[in-house]
Formats: C-alpha cells, structure tokens, sequence
C-alpha cells in the first residue's frame, strides 16, 4: 500500500477545509490536523491535512489525492510548488521504516497520524530547502563581484530590490519554521512520540533543520553585506557631492578674486 506526502501551501485554513469537507467524508479534528475517510476502490484510505500547508494520504488512490488537492485550493495561503514524496506501508509486529517502507504495528488511526506528523514536517522542510536554495544560487555572484572589483556591480536599486527578496524570502521561512518542532499532538498522545522520533530520525529531520539555520544564517549576512553595499554607495555619493561643491567653492573664488572675470 502506498503513503504519500504533499506540501502544496504556506498554510491551510483548517477549520474551513473542515467544514468544507465534513459533508463529503467522514472528518474529524485530531487537535490541530483534520482527519479524513476515503473510500475507493483500494478500499478505506485516510488523509491527514496539515495547518501548515502539508497533507498526509494513506492507501489512497493518485488520482484522488490529486483530487483532494484541488477541492482544497481556495483555503490556501500562499500557494507553492508541490512538494511530494513517496512511501509504501505493510503491518507488522515492530514499527520500523527501510527502505521508504513503513512497517505499521497496528491499523489504529493515531498510529497513522503520529507517522504523518514526522513525514509532513519531512515535505514542508523540503519546501524550504528549494526556496533557500533558490534564493541563494540567486545571489552567490555577490560576494564573488565584491572579491574581484571590491564592490557590487549592481545599481542601488537593484541592491534594495535583492534586499527585498531575501528579507521576504528569510521571513517566510521564520515565520513557519515552528512547524518543525515536536508537534503539540504528543502532549495528548505521548505514548505515540515514538513513533514520530522513529520518522523524524528516519528523514533526517534534525541534520535537515541544522543546515536550513545555516543557510539561513548565510543569506542574512548576504542581507547586511547588500545593506552596508547600499550605504557604501549612499556615502561615495556624499563625498562626490561635497568635493564638488567644493572645487565649485575654489573655481568661483579664483574666478573674483584672481582672475576678476566675475
């Protein structure tokens, strides 16, 4: 049986894809994710949806995954590419994960989501791998221009509008970087959290985050090298300025009092 994960959005309205979709499937809220039946050829598959723009599907058919995707589209924010990634699942006596084949110890829905939580964190994370990525093969030039021309080729509009990016880009990822820690659903559930560390260890969550808080701790000294490039420039401008003033003041003043042409 296949399990696969989707990240389609910056976050879910939740509380509306609840109502919107409790006529249609059995629904339930499991604290903060939302619960679902499907029933399909394949026989009863679950999803699991995500406040922060991930959903979780379980024995599930593509096509209606894709299906659930688009009915909930109007309560995203902030659309993104879809992540996806892939596993299949069998039950057996000893919960484990090799090879991307999840080993189930029961059939118990809370079994599934406490998998789902870690696999869901899994493809929202890697969202914000690509965007960082992106963002920073978009601006590893700079420092190369500052080390051969000892400044930035770019125009002071420009260096603001890469500013612009990056701070929105730094910003979007902060604001939903809690999506990655221990979720609050193994406060209720403790006797579950092994299973999500299992996932978590499995994915490699932890060295993930790590290197994400590197690079974000890269692109926010891009960010203050752009800015203090942007006063650089503000400063060479004001000291033209007043050395022209300046030969200015000395050309006029030659003028009267030497030459007498004024």
């Amino acid at each position: 049986m296949d399990c696969r994960a989707y990240c389609t959005a910056s976050s879910y309205k939740i509380k509306s894809i609840y109502e919107f979709l409790k006529g249609r499937y059995k629904s339930a809220m499991i604290r903060e994710i939302l619960h679902i039946e499907v029933v399909s050829e394949t026989g009863i598959g679950h999803a699991f949806y995500f406040p922060y723009g991930s959903i979780v599907c379980w024995n599930i058919p593509n096509e209606k995954e894709l299906q659930l995707i688009e009915e909930i589209k109007p309560f995203e924010e902030n659309s993104n590419d879809i992540e996806k990634d892939e596993f299949t699942y069998i039950y057996g006596e000893t919960p484990k994960i090799v090879e991307d084949e999840i080993i189930l110890p029961t059939q118990n829905i809370l079994t599934k989501a406490a998998i789902s939580h870690g696999v869901a964190q899994s493809v929202k994370l890697g969202t914000f791998e690509i965007a960082i990525q992106k963002t920073y093969n978009q601006s590893k030039n700079l420092p190369e221009d500052l080390v051969k021309f000892g400044r930035i080729s770019l125009s002071k509009k420009e260096i603001r509008r890469k500013m612009g990016e990056l701070f929105i880009e730094r910003s979007n990822i902060n604001l939903h970087v809690d999506a990655l820690d221990t979720p609050e659903f193994f406060w209720e559930y403790p006797e579950l959290e092994f299973l999500y560390t299992m996932t978590a260890k499995y994915l490699d969550l932890e060295t993930r985050v790590e290197v994400l808080n590197h690079r974000l701790d890269v692109v926010h000294e891009l960010f203050e090298m752009l800015g203090s490039e942007l006063n650089h420039q503000h400063s060479s401008r004001l000291e033209w300025i007043i050395i022209l003033l300046i030969v200015s003041e000395v050309t006029l003043t030659l003028l009267l009092d030497v030459f007498r042409v004024i």
